[in-house]
Parts: structure tokens; sequence; C-alpha cells
């Protein structure tokens, strides 16, 4: 045989071995963009929802690319969907599964998004770095949906990394900042960890909101764009209207208690809140999300101490009972104390919390919580003087005022307070704070038509999940914080 005829026959053979790696190419490849060209009624299977029992079944997911690790003829994929993820394994076989399959899987971007159909089988041993541990996918097609462009700012895999594995002395692991996640936060809140923690967000809003129904409350919505600081003081964020100016709201304050002299009894209100103030510290922000409440009671303003009491206990057991997994996966990231409160709050009256403090000279949250075995509690009566101008005093001693706050994890999470009903008592005590009488006048008008007792309250929500959870910084529990250095994203 000639040397050209070697060359010849050498081509088919080529050929033939290249095909033969790439059968089954229709398993796997990349998508057309979805323009909504059709519904095929494929039925998806939700990550969360995969386990052993289904052993041999079927499975089509969407998801994410969460890590590879692909060595010759076999492929070790995490699959991640919101708060779920699944080990999947593509391996050579002779029928669907080429050489040409597991290259271009192999080649897919991490975070990129793609359909996966695959069999459910049981693992030899529990997959520990799963949180579906027991199943695992044998993956028969591959596709990918969208790709992800460009270099991720950081991997999911290490801002997922627990707090413990980084601090380790001999630690290899790359720590992702806070500052860097808020910077990519888009890239940042698909951690499972943020997925727990707003998923908890929006239990506490849920619960809120189905407590106050249940006692007949109304849920309402006021201006955010005000003529005049609602709390009486500086910290508020003026904004040009039209040709004149106006203000930001400071809280919904003035007009829940309008809402009360129409009648309307128990309002509450879920909503953005806004401060002015320049505290660059782990508790601030200076856009958070209010719940608040007013209510009107019939003869004492520990009536509504009592409401506010029940709803705490309501949302805590709420949580404990329906977002169990959710506080587990945050843990596992961010380890800490289960949340300790009792069945009937500990209240304290402000003057047995300073001699507390005078007697042992110690933080008062870790007293009350070695002493009492709570992380949450109640302060009552405080001195008027650090009370806003609604606020009223107390019947008995003139320096006190009918006004509480209450605490978690020695932090403070509620302020609230019986409010003057009196339009004459109202601007006598506004007067003398110096509050601009004609910047209220409405509001002082609303009092003079008859109005009820009725006292209430302002929750921060995100100070409610960072201090239920114990987490560090105030901007972990919010979507896109705001505060004074950050406008973005």
């Amino acid at each position: 045989m000639t040397q050209c005829d070697k060359s010849t026959a050498a081509k088919p053979q080529k050929l033939n071995r290249k095909a033969a790696e790439n059968y089954g190419s229709e398993n796997y490849g990349k998508l057309p963009l979805n323009k909504s060209q059709e519904r095929t009624g494929v039925q998806r299977t939700r990550i969360i929802d995969i386990n052993a029992s289904r052993a041999g079944e079927t499975v089509s997911i969407r998801a994410r690319v969460h890590t590879s690790r692909v060595t010759g003829k076999i492929g070790f994929f995490v699959f991640r969907h919101q708060d779920s993820t699944i080990q999947g394994v593509l391996q050579v076989d002779e029928k669907v599964v080429s050489k040409g399959f597991v290259k271009f899987a192999a080649n897919v971007p991490d975070e990129s998004i793609v359909i996966i159909e695959g069999v459910v089988s049981k693992p030899n041993e529990e997959i520990k770095s799963t949180t579906v541990s027991d199943a695992e996918l044998q993956i028969k097609k591959f596709y990918v949906v969208h790709e992800t462009l460009g270099r991720l700012p950081f991997s999911l895999e290490d801002a997922s990394r627990c707090e413990e594995e980084i601090n380790k002395e001999d630690s290899q692991f790359s720590r992702v900042t806070l500052e860097t996640r808020l910077n990519h936060r888009v890239v940042d809140l698909r951690t499972t960890a943020n997925h727990g923690i707003f998923r908890i967000q929006s239990g506490v809003c849920q619960l809120f909101r189905e407590f106050l129904l249940s006692k007949s409350f109304i849920e309402i919505h006021t201006p955010k764009i005000v003529g005049a600081s609602s709390e009486g003081g500086a910290n508020v964020f003026a904004i040009k209207y039209f040709k004149g100016s106006a203000y930001l709201a400071q809280s919904p304050q003035l007009y829940k208690q309008m809402c009360i002299c129409s009648d309307f009894e128990r309002v509450f209100e879920i909503a953005p809140v806004f401060r002015a103030e320049d505290s660059n510290t782990h508790r601030h922000m200076t856009e958070f999300v209010g719940l608040d409440l007013e209510m009107a009671f019939e003869e004492h303003y520990h009536e509504v101490l009592d409401i506010l009491d029940e709803l705490f206990v309501f949302i805590f057991d709420g949580l404990k009972t329906r977002f169990a997994s959710e506080i587990e996966t945050v843990k596992r990231q961010y380890p800490s104390t289960n949340f300790e409160y009792l069945p009937k709050t500990l209240r304290l009256d402000f003057k047995e919390a300073v001699q507390l403090l005078r007697d042992h000279e110690r933080f008062l949250g870790k007293l009350i919580k070695e002493k009492y075995n709570t992380d949450f509690y109640i302060i009552d009566k405080f001195p008027l003087a650090v009370r806003p101008f609604y606020t009223m005093q107390d019947p008995y001693d003139k320096n006190y005022s009918n006004s509480y706050d209450f605490f978690m994890r020695g932090q403070e999470i509620l302020s609230g307070a019986q409010r003057i009903h009196d339009p004459t008592l109202l601007e006598e005590h506004a007067k003398e704070l110096g509050v601009d009488l004609r910047s209220i006048q409405p509001y002082v008008d609303s009092f003079k038509r008859g109005a009820p007792p009725h006292a209430g309250g302002g929750i921060g929500l995100e100070r409610v999940v960072m201090l239920y959870l114990n987490l560090d910084d105030i901007r972990r529990c919010s979507l896109f914080p705001r505060d004074p250095k950050r406008l973005e994203p």
C-alpha cells in the first residue's frame, strides 16, 4: 500500500472514532434563547422534593451549576435551586453519555442555568456537602438555558462557606468580605444562607400581618412624602417638591394616629422608613422596613402592651415551627445559639433596669439572659425627656412617661408609647420641645374632633431578623441596603 493509500485509509477511521465519541449529541447542548416560542408542558421537579424514596425515577430539574469537578470519563456536579442543592453524576456509557457529552458539561461555567434530566439514585454514603443528602442524580441529559458571561466576582462556594472554617488558623479558604458581597449583591443573594435569611424575613411580615388581622386590625398605607418631620427632629431627608420642598417620612406615626381619630381603632402598616442619621454602625441604615401599629384602648395602655407581647410570641413560635429548615440553613453558615424567649415576656420598669445595671455593672441583655433565661424582654416607663413630643406623661411621676421599648439580645427592636390625644396638652408639650406647630397643624387639629386614648409602636424588620438569627451586621438582612456610604446597587 502506498503512502497515499495509507493516508486515505486513516481518515474514515478517525472520523468513525470521533463519531463514536459524540453519540447521543441530542442529549446535551445549548438551548436557543427563550422567546416564549412554545409550551411543551414538561413538568420540572424541585430539588427540595427529591429524596431517596424516589430512587429509580427519572426527573427533570432547572437549576444553576454550583460547582463541577470532571476527571476523565466521570464528572461530579452540584446543582442549586434557591436554598436546595443536590449532587449530579455524569459518567461515560455506551449508549447515552459520550466523551463529548462529558467534555461539554465540564466547560459549562459555574452559575449557568441548566436543565438536567436524570435518574434518582441512592448514594453509597450520605452526601454531606449538599442539602439533599440521601439521593443524587445520574445525569442523562444536560442542556444550557443561559450561560454565565465573564468572570464571577467571587465563587458561590467561597461565599457560602461557614465562618468557622474561614477563621481557622491553617485555613486556605478565601474570605468574601461584606463590602464585596454588597457590591455584587445579585450574586451574593444566591447563597443558600441568604435565601434562608430572606425567607425568614418574609415569614416575620407574614406572621405580623396574620396575627394583627386576627385581632381586627386594618392594614393601611400612609404617605412617604411629607411636609414636616414626623418625629420632631432633624434626622430627615429633604427633597425637592415642585417649587417647594418636602421630606421623606421618618415613620407613619402622625398618620397612624390620624386614622385612630377617624375611628379605624386598630391599624398597621409594613412600609419603608427613612432616617438621615450619619451612623456607620452594624445596626443602622438610612432606609429600613418599619412594621408599625396603632390601637385605641379602653382603660390602660398596657392593653396595647399585652397585644404587642402576644404578637412577638406568635412571631417567634411561627418562625420556630414554620421556618425551622431555613433557620438551620442560615446556621450552617452563621452558627449561633437558639433565640430564647418566655411564653409571657419579662417586663421591667426603667427604674428596675437601671438598678440592675448599678448592682451588677454589666450589659443589661447579658444580665437578663443569665438571670431569666430569655433573649427577649420589655422595659416600660422611660423618662419623658428622651421620648417624642406626642408621648403621654406618667400620671404619677411627671419625669416619666407611658412609653416602652422591646429588646432582643440586648438591642432595641421596638419603640412605643401611649400618645397624647388631648389637643391642648399636645400643643403645650410640642411647644416645650420646640416643635413648630404650624408644620403639624393638620395632625394637631385631628384631635380637636375627638380622639380615643391610644398607643402603638414601630418595629425595625431588619433588626428583628438580624437579632433573631444573631447575625453580625444589619445589612445582611436588607436586600439592597442603604447607609450613609451606600446608594448602589
